[in-house]
């Protein structure tokens, strides 16, 4: 179900759209290119809403199994890193002169080649993007649960099954949006909680103060644990910085002119971005680690018991945030799956058609997520298997494909620095994750 190979339409040297009609109406209804008027705010809220997910709340337990150094010095990195990439793929977008790479996909056949880059991106760009909006189903249903256990202390216990369901129900009806600008409204709602919930955890953390007992050394007892976490925890990091995965596509909402390229009004939104990412991550998980040690949670919510209406209202928050999160994730996927039903099998592009794909779409999330709940596990085993390639080495391997810089420059030589940490990331992680999801599983009963 490859996407189809982009139109050349206007890399012809007088600038003419050369399409056909039926071309051009097909391109007005696909979620990416049927609306070309954003703010370069929208790309602030849209990459917020992408980059700080319900990763952040994991991040005390990642530094928990990475130690302070190792810790510190991993998130800093992959700050660092991953605005650099960012940075590259927002200069790659209209690298040809008249023309729009206005998906990952069709940067990576320009780098590569009309077959090779499908077939390098997309399995990638969908692992990412599917995993995610599975994650977040079992995020939103988990922050609901928690919602309903804090409020209702006399309540019947209700299984996170239908805590799922319930959060799933929210996107049958918001996946019917048809494209980025659309879901505007949703992604700022999302990237002001996420800065609110962010707040909430370090800012009771802080109040809670050091617990007594607490202890900063390994979790893991053996030897053999405390490796396999440690590169669990290096996947969990990268899954805290996925933005990479939609941001062409957040920037081909935005209008571009010669005089006026997108890349000015993307960039500054991706800088307000970065510092709200700054001012999320950082905090919360150096606070939530040196107030509660190594007996942090993977979720650090769920540590905090108390004050009550406070971790409530938090919850309640991430709900919010993983309802936009999951839709800024969720459209390049319907835009491939669109793609290809009315590009390559010529379906009409109708109503119809997006009501029943998108609706599959979201059973099937709604179904994986309710069927495998670990939360951590997944984080460190997706983080590195998909988000290392993305986020952190791909953008890089195009730039030398592209741009071909001088052998043993400066750009040369950091292009090959970002590589070789997002290979090394991308081999460790998932082995952690995977030993994680199976320790799991030994106690774990099916749709319980």
């Amino acid at each position: 179900m490859a996407p189809q190979a982009p139109t050349d339409h206007n890399s012809n040297p007088n600038n003419v759209d050369t399409r056909s009609e039926k071309e051009k109406a097909i391109d007005a209804w696909l979620p990416i290119t049927s609306s070309r008027n954003a703010k370069w705010w929208y790309s602030a809220f849209h990459n917020v809403t992408a980059m700080v997910g319900a990763g952040v709340l994991g991040l005390p337990y990642a530094m928990a199994e990475l130690g302070w150094g190792p810790g510190v010095s991993a998130l800093v990195i992959s700050w660092v890193v991953t605005l650099y990439t960012l940075w590259q793929m927002v200069e790659m977008h209209e690298i040809v002169p008249g023309k729009r790479f206005d998906r990952y996909h069709e940067l990576g056949q320009h780098a590569f080649g009309e077959k090779l880059g499908l077939y390098i991106v997309v399995p990638q760009q969908l692992i990412v993007e599917i995993s995610v909006n599975i994650l977040y189903m079992v995020t939103g249903g988990k922050s609901l649960k928690k919602f309903h256990d804090v409020v209702c202390k006399d309540c019947s216990n209700i299984k996170l099954t239908y805590f799922i369901m319930i959060f799933s129900s929210v996107h049958f009806v918001l996946s019917h949006l048809p494209n980025f600008n659309s879901i505007s409204g949703v992604s700022l709602a999302a990237a002001v909680m996420s800065l609110s919930y962010s707040t909430i955890a370090w800012a009771a953390s802080l109040h809670k103060g050091v617990q007594p007992d607490v202890e900063y050394g390994y979790k893991a007892k053996t030897t053999v644990g405390t490796v396999f976490n440690f590169f669990s925890a290096l996947g969990e990091v990268a899954f805290a910085y996925a933005g990479h995965n939609v941001v062409l596509e957040i920037q081909a909402t935005i209008p571009s002119t010669p005089e006026k390229p997108s890349k000015g009004p993307m960039w500054r939104g991706v800088i307000v971005a970065y510092i709200v990412v700054a001012l999320c991550y950082f905090p919360v998980s150096i606070i939530g680690y040196w107030v509660f040690g190594n007996k942090v949670d993977d979720d650090i919510l769920i540590t905090l018991e108390k004050p009550a209406w406070l971790i409530a209202m938090a919850n309640l928050f991430v709900v919010i945030h993983v309802i936009g999160s999951y839709q800024i994730y969720a459209m390049p996927v319907f835009d491939m799956i669109e793609t290809a039903l009315v590009k390559k099998l010529h379906f009409k592009p109708t109503m119809m058609l997006r009501f029943i794909t998108r609706n599959i779409y979201v059973a099937l999330t709604m179904f994986v997520a309710i069927t495998f709940p670990f939360f951590s596990g997944l984080l460190g085993f997706f983080g590195g298997f998909a988000f290392a390639p993305t986020t952190y080495f791909l953008p890089c391997v195009m730039w030398l494909a592209i741009k071909k810089p001088k052998k043993f420059s400066l750009s040369w030589f950091i292009n090959w620095i970002c590589i070789i940490l997002g290979v090394l990331l991308m081999i460790v992680s998932p082995i952690g994750g995977l030993r994680q999801i199976i320790i799991q599983a030994k106690t774990y009963h099916f749709y319980s």
